[in-house]
């Protein structure tokens, strides 16, 4: 009786066991079935809660969903831009049944989870008014905020050192804008305020500034003017320089100081010339037109780029300057006579004459009549040069009489900036030594036609002037 009882016993414990597991199974594949056609509690989609509904109310929902359009930072409101539809439609139902699957789980969750769709009817409030307002805001904001500094390599008298980084508080615009740009189809925006972060000491961009600055102390040029050379360690010329986003940002203040030196030492723009006059006597004329001088900001252009190729040798000839037609400067690179060279026209005031020498040697001389002095157009005296040559020419301009002129001439060769030059003169009948005092040219050496042009083809262009 007691085997019989156990026997039935189990029997109908197996009985219970099956039963309960069918109840379970049922019990589960309901819930699996409710899952699989609902969404989770936190669900969201576009920020709008599609919790525990199906796809159909979900759809109903979204489609009149509200965009406040309320950008926050933190508990801040920092724009309150205007209300707009969500923007999604029945097209987008492909989409939203695909999150459905997407976030199913066999046991319900509360976990908090949005998805975004992208809207078929792309919401440009969002993406471009919107977005432009907040970006501006954010970078206004930050006009009341310290920036932070960057650590950077700084090269001062000769020396690479390190300054540190020092932290701010003003905002990451890029960083909080890519933060909007992930919630640009949510029913509101809550940004997180990311502050901007220095470049620290110990970056590999620090680094790179250290070894680049460091380049560029241990360069060095020489800087050839005419025939002579001056070495310019850039240790010694530059007074500081930083290297920013692939560029030097160089004080060469002692680099030009150092071009303002050798200008005074060699230029021969403007100085007063020691000149050997074919009477045998030494004078001293002062330069006008003729001469050089070293355009300072090009040399220092010229050098900087050297020190940051690596290049060894700069001549100066591709810095000098001058004026009057030529405005690249005449005389650089002759260092004989005084700069003047030995080719060369000279005219004498006092004796109404002039000389013409090439290479050393006289290849002409003749008699001419200069400015007249009664009336104060006398011709000016200094060291100018041939600016250039025309044959035929016509001068034109007003006479010393007020008289406006326009005067046919065979041979014409201008030396200074105000027209004064060497031409043939047909009209004039006075060529006596003293016809310069009372009828004189209007500035001019005239000379007499039959000679002109010998002396015009004994002239070239840039040859200097001395007239005393």
């Amino acid at each position: 009786m007691e085997g019989l009882i156990g026997i039935k016993a189990k029997k109908k414990g197996a009985t219970i066991t099956i039963v309960v597991v069918a109840v379970i199974a049922i019990a589960f594949g309901g819930m699996a079935a409710y899952q699989a056609n609902h969404f989770n509690k936190g669900v969201a989609i576009n920020g709008v809660n599609v919790g525990g509904l199906t796809v159909s109310q979900a759809m109903s929902k979204l489609e009149n969903g509200k965009l406040d359009n309320t950008v926050k930072v933190g508990n801040q409101v920092i724009y309150q831009g205007k209300q707009t539809v969500s923007g999604v439609t029945a097209q987008d139902e492909p989409e939203v049944k695909a999150i459905l699957k997407k976030q199913f789980t066999l046991i319900p969750t509360s976990k908090a989870k949005n998805y975004n769709v992208s809207s078929n009817q792309n919401n440009q409030y969002r993406t471009t008014d919107l977005r432009n307002a907040v970006q501006q805001k954010l970078t206004a904001m930050n006009a009341d905020r310290t920036p932070a500094r960057d650590a950077c390599a700084v090269l001062k008298d000769g020396t690479v050192s390190v300054e540190k980084a020092k932290d701010g508080n003003q905002y990451n615009v890029k960083a909080m804008m890519k933060e909007y740009d992930n919630q640009v189809n949510d029913d509101h925006i809550d940004l997180k305020a990311i502050i901007a972060k220095p470049v620290t000491e110990s970056s590999q961009q620090v680094e790179n500034e250290k070894t680049k600055l460091q380049d560029l102390a241990n360069a060095t040029v020489d800087y050839k003017v005419e025939n002579q050379d001056y070495n310019l360690p850039a240790k010694q010329m530059i007074t500081s320089a930083k290297y920013v986003n692939g560029k030097y940002q160089i004080n060469s203040k002692a680099l030009a100081d150092k071009i303002d030196q050798i200008n005074k030492s060699q230029s021969t723009l403007g100085k007063k010339f020691n000149f050997k006059t074919s009477n045998g006597n030494t004078i001293q004329v002062q330069g006008k037109t003729y001469g050089w001088a070293i355009d300072t900001k090009s040399a220092v252009a010229s050098i900087l780029k050297a020190y940051e190729n690596g290049t060894k040798t700069v001549d100066a000839k591709n810095n000098i300057y001058g004026i009057g037609y030529n405005e690249n400067g005449t005389g650089y690179g002759v260092t004989s006579n005084d700069g003047i060279g030995d080719t060369y026209a000279e005219l004498s005031i006092a004796d109404q004459h002039a000389w013409f020498y090439r290479d050393g040697k006289l290849v002409d001389q003749v008699d001419v009549v200069t400015g007249n002095v009664q009336s104060h157009n006398d011709t000016p005296k200094g060291v100018y040069y041939i600016m250039y040559k025309q044959s035929p020419s016509t001068l034109k301009g007003v006479g010393y009489n007020g008289q406006a002129y326009s005067c046919k001439v065979q041979y014409w060769a201008q030396f200074t900036n105000d027209g004064c030059g060497f031409h043939d003169a047909w009209w004039r009948t006075n060529w006596a030594k003293d016809a310069y005092l009372t009828q004189g040219s209007d500035g001019c050496a005239n000379i007499r036609p039959d000679q002109a042009g010998q002396v015009y083809n004994s002239l070239s262009v840039n040859e200097p002037v001395i007239v005393y």
